[in-house]
């Protein structure tokens, strides 16, 4: 999947839960809550196990931690992970 396909994906997903994979092999679970042409940002998801570290914000209502679009290997809705 290339970079533009990616970025219309990520874009489509605003607001919503979900599990991104990176090239590292490390799972992400969160809400996204920003998206640009190299970046997206998700809210972890601490129910869920998503990575606190890199968190940002004011009480919890920053964008969360960026995630290269260019490191993401797979992206799903995390709802079809957990009926």
């Amino acid at each position: 999947m290339n970079q533009n396909e990616l970025y219309n994906l990520c874009c489509r997903y605003h607001g919503k839960r979900v599990r991104i994979t990176d090239r590292e092999g490390r799972v992400h679970l969160g809400e996204v809550t920003r998206v640009n042409r190299n970046m997206v940002w998700i809210r972890p998801d601490q129910d869920l196990g998503g990575y606190g570290l890199g968190f940002f914000g004011f009480g919890g209502f920053g964008f969360g931690f960026g995630i290269a679009l260019g490191a993401i290997t797979g992206i799903a809705l995390a709802s079809a992970f957990f009926w």
